[in-house]
């Protein structure tokens, strides 16, 4: 994205295959609407080791990783409830099916899964596309 400033546009989507972790995707939703996204996305990647268990999410875990990022943990909780946020977890997951996800990550690019995974792939597939577009030459 750096070597092609506004010419791609970055879409996460959630497959929430493991045990609670819907909860976390709660969490970096209810993040969002205090413009707090990117950090908590940030913190919850670098720490999924501290806050997990055999593959399940424990959020009493996360709570103590997150509060140093200026949210309000109170509205948060609040918002983790939001029917809108419950609509985007089950859309994702209507989206995982129908594309076949069966693991995480995935990577599509227009469409198009990544073949294998790998940094260099995935900057190849981007570079491929970008040239079908002519944003690149």
């Amino acid at each position: 994205m750096n070597a092609n400033p506004g010419k791609i546009k970055l879409t996460l989507r959630y497959a929430t295959f493991h045990q609670n972790v819907d909860q976390v995707v709660k969490v970096l939703e209810a993040a969002r609407k205090q413009g707090k996204y990117w950090e908590t996305l940030d913190v919850v990647m670098a720490t999924q080791p501290q806050w997990t268990e055999g593959h399940a999410a424990r959020l009493d875990l996360l709570w103590p990783l997150i509060g140093n990022l200026g949210l309000d943990i109170d509205q948060l909780k609040q918002d983790m409830a939001s029917p809108a946020i419950a609509q985007i977890i089950q859309q994702d997951m209507a989206d995982v099916r129908a594309l076949d996800v069966r693991q995480t990550p995935e990577f599509f690019v227009n469409g198009k899964p990544l073949p294998s995974f790998g940094a260099e792939q995935l900057q190849n597939l981007v570079e491929e596309e970008l040239a079908k577009a002519g944003k690149i030459s």
